[in-house]
């Protein structure tokens, strides 16, 4: 680690302090520039060099033996933000710390990103300022990833490794994500009266979409993290203006696990394709990483120390992950405190507890990795 990189403690004080402060500023997405200027100045009052480049994320640039980076913004929904005492038993963790205590009344954080992604982006700040690792918060996650996509871009050259934040529970080290396959599905006939028996264009649409289902069809015992699920999002369609055609437009993703690539899902879906067209916009590749990794044993490692049980997971979902496994040839996990139950959910909120033993084993997985 380079000596110009100053480092300090960060008491649990002044770590929860700074949670409380991300989540009470509000930063739905595109709006993050007042949650981003609270990490400017805790960065800033640890003398650690930082700033908010030309699309808003914020870096802190330090040892690259180690890139902890989380993403800023969060989905709407306004959840009154509040510490209140419950009970171990009543609280939701994303990691067992109930234990034979569960009626202990604890503190819990409550507001919209305590969980998403907030609490893992507090806990990579702390950490880097300990640790000296470097640190990016990014913008857009919820949205296209534009944070994820720039900062890619506009780095001079790749981390050794990155622990990427999102909630995975204390115990849980997130190894894998299904990639994103996005366009619109736009088809045109001729307007006739309904009782023709000709297909229209709103039926073409319904058509080649009961195709694609049952291309894609799993038996049940499948996991979801290996199947292919399309999802139409929003259909629109009906007599155009002028009255002298049927238009329809159709929304739809659908969601690649690693076995495919999403090019790959393009041709199978185009293939089944008799009338209109698809216009795709959105490709996110999937990930999967080795376990065997230098992170992924720094984790076990640190999780163990811990007292915790290590877990092993893959999200059906995607993350800034997905962009940076895809640019950069380097090791990678996803970590953070919380339960990824609560994401977007209308009782968001993260035990202190957890947030706290977080930051413990983040911080001894990181010095691992900028040790090796």
């Amino acid at each position: 680690m380079s000596t110009t990189i100053p480092t300090a403690p960060v008491p649990t004080g002044d770590a929860r302090e700074l949670l409380v402060d991300l989540v009470e500023t509000p930063s739905v997405t595109p709006e993050e520039t007042e949650a981003a200027k609270v990490l400017v100045d805790f960065f800033e009052g640890h003398d650690r060099e930082v700033w908010i480049d030309d699309i808003g994320n914020v870096r802190a640039p330090a040892d690259d033996g180690v890139l902890l980076t989380s993403h800023i913004d969060t989905v709407p929904g306004d959840i009154p933000v509040r510490v209140e005492e419950t009970t171990r038993s009543e609280a939701r963790y994303g990691g067992d710390l109930v234990g034979e205590d569960s009626d202990e009344e604890i503190e819990v954080l409550w507001g919209r990103g305590s969980v998403d992604a907030k609490g893992p982006l507090a806990a990579m700040a702390a950490v880097a300022v300990e640790t000296g690792a470097s640190f990016a918060g990014v913008v857009g996650e919820e949205v296209d990833s534009r944070g994820g996509h720039h900062l890619v871009e506009s780095r001079e050259s790749e981390p050794e490794a990155v622990i990427n934040g999102e909630p995975s529970g204390w115990e849980g080290i997130t190894l894998g994500y299904r990639g994103l396959l996005g366009g619109n599905y736009v088809a045109t006939s001729e307007s006739g009266h309904s009782s023709r028996p000709d297909d229209n264009a709103i039926q073409d649409a319904i058509n080649w979409w009961r195709r694609v289902e049952e291309e894609f069809d799993h038996d049940e015992w499948v996991p979801v993290f290996e199947r292919v699920t399309p999802k139409p999002t929003s259909i629109d369609g009906g007599i155009s203006e002028d009255g002298l055609s049927v238009e329809t437009t159709m929304r739809l993703q659908l969601r690649v696990p690693p076995e495919y690539t999403t090019e790959e899902i393009r041709e199978i879906a185009d293939g089944h394709l008799e009338n209109g067209t698809v216009h795709w916009d959105d490709q996110v590749e999937p990930v999967m990483m080795s376990p065997r990794t230098g992170p992924g044993r720094a984790f076990r490692a640190a999780i163990r120390k811990h007292d915790g049980d290590p877990r092993l997971l893959r999200k059906t979902g995607t993350s800034d992950m997905n962009v940076y496994a895809d640019a950069w040839d380097c090791p990678m996990v996803t970590y953070g405190p919380g339960d990824s139950d609560l994401d977007h959910s209308p009782n968001e909120h993260l035990p202190f507890e957890e947030y706290d033993r977080s930051i413990a084993v983040l911080k001894d997985a990181t010095e691992s990795l900028l040790e090796d």
